[in-house]
């Protein structure tokens, strides 16, 4: 570790002043956190920034289409347990608002980041990190994100020969392929319950073969590697073959494969098991998500889902019918405008529940609810669905805009 020996250099103080100002008048003006545009500033000044706030830091980053604002989260909550930790931990996971985080973190010893699978590969270079966790790979943003196996190369030519340790999922091929090309790879038995981005082989184009859990491609040999880290049930198995309790205030089966790769994160950092487990057990919520509020005198729990794969596994969490269920989806900028995803959540899994549908693009989602022959009203707005759901508990599933706009409808 480099140690706090290097101060940064007089431009970069001033970047991180300027870039601080303007994220508190951003703040002021009730735009937001202000991290993204004061870490534009901040690089505009010194675009070398990034690589200067982290060189006194061990630095960890964490990358994957779903799950990484939650990973990030339980990684840093685990580490404090060895050192100060400085995190984006609210989900501005690019350049700009990473750097803004480190500006925050100078008596920091850890820097835990959350990083856009698309920017990963320059944000690695510029950090130096000593531990990459790599967690999935699935279709997401259609017009921004090319398909999932450019990104895996992307990933792979990126990583390949880096210093650090690769704490990846062996249960995602795509993940796999990208981590092959770096010498220093854990793997983590995490599960893949999302599948339809993988029948294919990255390697050499093969179809892949998926007897149970296991999975390789028939024509060119590429297989799933033995794993050190492994969640097995409600426990993760450590590279000794023990069995460490996983206890959660988070729900759902991703959450406790999110458990398993912080532990094995941890781990590299000397923070064992059983300690980096009962720190996680501290986190209720993460930037909102799974938060239960008060709105209208009932009981709502906000719930993200941004991409097939995350509709899948938030499906698992919800409360058994007749539980009813609002959904809203947007288009926007930062959801991606194409909402042809859509098509690949299997929507039937809801069937039993009285579904509400608003948000920008509920006409698309109403149009696929009836394809999928189920039961639902469209709204106009939070109101007026909470109005019309039955009793008790209702669970809201939103994209990430839409997400946003229930968050500030709500209050929390």
């Amino acid at each position: 570790m480099a140690g706090n020996s290097d101060p940064l250099t007089p431009r970069a103080k001033l970047a991180v002043t300027a870039g601080k100002a303007v994220a508190a008048a951003s703040r002021a003006a009730g735009r937001g956190s202000g991290s993204v545009i004061g870490g534009r500033v901040a690089l505009k000044l010194d675009p070398d920034l990034l690589g200067r706030l982290a060189q006194h830091l061990d630095v960890i980053l964490v990358s994957a289409t779903n799950g990484k604002t939650t990973t990030t989260r339980l990684i840093a909550e685990a580490l404090r347990a060895a050192g100060q930790v400085v995190s984006n931990a609210l989900g501005a996971n690019m350049p700009a608002g990473i750097t803004s985080a480190l500006a925050g973190g100078s008596d920091a010893k850890f820097g835990v980041i959350e990083v856009d699978e698309k920017y990963l590969a320059g944000v690695a270079r510029d950090t130096d990190p000593k531990c990459i966790a790599l967690l999935n790979l699935s279709r997401d943003q259609l017009d921004r994100a090319a398909e999932t196996r450019m990104l895996a190369e992307n990933w792979r030519e990126g990583l390949a020969g880096s210093k650090a340790v690769i704490v990846a999922n062996c249960d995602d091929p795509l993940v796999v392929w990208a981590a092959s090309s770096s010498p220093n790879v854990i793997w983590v038995a995490a599960g893949q319950m999302w599948k339809d981005d993988a029948w294919s082989c990255p390697s050499c184009g093969g179809v892949m073969q998926r007897p149970g859990e296991d999975w390789f491609c028939g024509e060119c040999g590429f297989r799933r590697p033995t794993a050190t880290w492994a969640l097995s049930g409600d426990h993760v198995l450590d590279p000794h073959g023990s069995a460490w309790p996983i206890q959660l205030q988070l729900p759902g089966r991703a959450n406790k494969a999110n458990a398993a790769s912080s532990a094995a994160v941890a781990a590299v950092f000397g923070v064992p098991p059983q300690v980096a487990l009962e720190r996680m057990y501290q986190v209720q919520a993460v930037a909102g998500r799974y938060d239960v509020v008060q709105f209208q005198e009932r009981d709502l729990r906000l719930l993200l889902a941004k991409n097939p794969a995350g509709w899948l596994e938030t499906f698992s969490l919800i409360d058994p019918p007749p539980a009813p269920v609002i959904l809203s989806v947007n288009a926007r900028g930062a959801d991606g405008t194409d909402t042809s995803w859509l098509w690949d959540v299997d929507y039937t899994r809801l069937t039993g529940h009285p579904i509400f549908v608003i948000g920008d693009r509920k006409l698309d989602l109403a149009v696929r609810l009836e394809v999928a022959n189920q039961q639902f009203q469209v709204c106009d707005d939070l109101n007026q669905a909470v109005q019309m759901c039955p009793p008790g508990r209702i669970e809201v599933i939103a994209n990430y805009t839409a997400f946003q706009d229930l968050r500030r409808l709500v209050g929390n």
